[in-house]
């Protein structure tokens, strides 16, 4: 049953119906205003004043015809074959089985079938050997960024097309718990409202069965697979591309893609461990995590690759080591923490915790509260976002425009790809930062309130302990400044 008053966030009805048609567009705008036909951002948009639509849409690369084609049968095609690649991995490739948290309506856990991390290793396996034969003119980076607009537009129709499919779902649930196939709502996605209960979704773990294939848990699927994948393929494809544009490939689109393929399989490998996150545990899968998965995570985490294929800085071995120290304490601080609690909760005798001090809850549980979780309450965000940065950093100072052959003054700073354009920066230096540099800054806000949304469940699970667990660790995520 609904609740007879419920508690919405991201803004309620009318935040979360923004967001489902905002994100989408934001996605289509960072893709024409940074783009290799003119410049990062478009000059047009650095002239306000003198901004009329039939140059803007020069400048953008807009299709000859139109909103019909942002998009593609063919593509659409293409890109569903990629899901069902995935899909038959899944099921044919060896499996950790293993079982996650107790379901609050049932007291018994699912079981997952985890192995996202060989299932990379065979599609990364398969471009290698194409790579290998046919260099960076092989078939799937070539496709990949002269289609990007139309493969971007197939991944928007499927995450509304699944999302509205959750929704209808939804309502099969026998909340007559528990019920036989395990099945329930989520707590804040049944408000009620469409709109709002469309976007956080009604349903804690849909899952179907596919012929030949199986019952299949939608929302680890789509959390650890065909978006994670298709992240580091659209970096490599921007890679290629980098190579066709110059003849070479720079040291700062290397390193991102690096560090960026490392973090993909890293979090694959780990699997199991999203079995304890909040977004598996109680969050309901609608639009906001399907989006997330397939759509927003791909084409906003690959923009540094994308602007740096069209301007290929050189950063250099000093540089290069800068932001390798600053991924490195990034990803001690994040592991050190995990590694610290979960052995904590697994085993509080190891002398690495015994010594540990902690509150006893009234619910037989204990909070730490020394280590790194005595510097604050989510001391592993920061180091997230730290170990993240670095996806933004090696494009500098961003910012650049794409000029005819012959155009700029002959200098060092100037970039001639091997079809004559030129790419300087010129007036649009540090611009281009709006949207290299948008990750770090939507991560942190992404953190900040993951851990508000974290608080909030843990004062109303906890309820005296919590404060006083507050009063003992202050600090949320960054000591002495948050």
């Amino acid at each position: 049953m609904p609740h007879s008053e419920p508690h919405y966030e991201f803004g309620g009805p009318l935040g979360t119906a923004a967001i489902t048609v905002g994100l989408p567009v934001l996605l289509y705008f960072f893709r024409f205003a940074c783009n290799d036909v003119a410049g990062c951002p478009v000059p047009s948009l650095l002239s306000p004043s003198t901004l009329d639509w039939e140059t803007l849409k020069g400048e953008i690369g807009w299709p000859q015809g139109g909103f019909w084609d942002l998009c593609s049968w063919q593509v659409m095609g293409v890109v569903l074959a990629y899901y069902l690649v995935s899909l038959v991995l899944w099921r044919i490739l060896p499996a950790n089985e293993t079982l996650g948290t107790k379901l609050v309506h049932h007291g018994r856990p699912l079981k997952y079938r985890l192995n996202a991390f060989s299932s990379s290793l065979v599609q990364l396996a398969a471009v290698a050997i194409g790579t290998y034969y046919h260099g960076a003119d092989f078939v799937v980076w070539t496709y990949m960024t002269d289609n990007y607009i139309q493969i971007l537009t197939a991944n928007v129709l499927i995450a509304y097309g699944i999302s509205i499919f959750l929704y209808a779902y939804s309502f099969t649930v026998n909340t007559n718990y528990p019920n036989d196939d395990l099945r329930e709502l989520a707590e804040g996605g049944d408000t009620g409202n469409v709109m709002y209960d469309f976007y956080i979704g009604r349903e804690l773990n849909p899952r179907i069965t596919l012929p030949l294939i199986g019952e299949v848990d939608i929302k680890t699927w789509l959390e650890m697979r065909p978006g994670l994948t298709g992240w580091m393929l659209l970096d490599l494809a921007f890679v290629a591309q980098q190579y066709r544009n110059y003849g070479y490939v720079t040291d700062s689109i290397l390193f991102v893609t690096a560090v960026q393929a490392y973090y993909v399989l890293d979090g694959q490998y780990n699997e199991s461990h999203v079995l304890s996150m909040m977004d598996i545990i109680t969050d309901g899968m609608g639009f906001m995590l399907t989006f997330g998965d397939i759509v927003w995570v791909p084409f906003l985490y690959s923009t540094q690759c994308r602007y740096l294929a069209t301007y290929p800085l050189h950063l250099g071995w000093a540089s290069i080591a800068a932001v390798s120290a600053v991924f490195t304490l990034g990803l001690y601080i994040f592991r050190a923490a995990n590694t610290q609690k979960r052995v904590f909760r697994t085993n509080p005798q190891d002398p690495s915790v015994a010594n540990l001090s902690y509150i006893q809850t009234k619910r037989g549980t204990r909070l730490l509260t020394a280590g790194w979780w005595g510097m604050s309450r989510h001391i592993n965000y920061f180091g997230d976002w730290l170990q993240a940065s670095p996806f933004s950093l090696p494009t500098g100072v961003a910012g650049y425009r794409v000029l005819a052959a012959g155009s700029a003054a002959a200098t060092s700073s100037v970039f001639t790809t091997r079809d004559g354009r030129e790419v300087v920066q010129g007036d649009a230096r540090g611009w281009g930062m709006i949207f290299t540099y948008f990750y770090v800054l939507y991560f942190a806000i992404l953190l900040v309130h993951r851990e508000r949304r974290d608080d909030a469940m843990c004062a109303k699970k906890y309820g005296a302990d919590w404060e006083q667990y507050k009063k003992t660790v202050r600090w949320r995520i960054l000591p002495w400044v948050y």
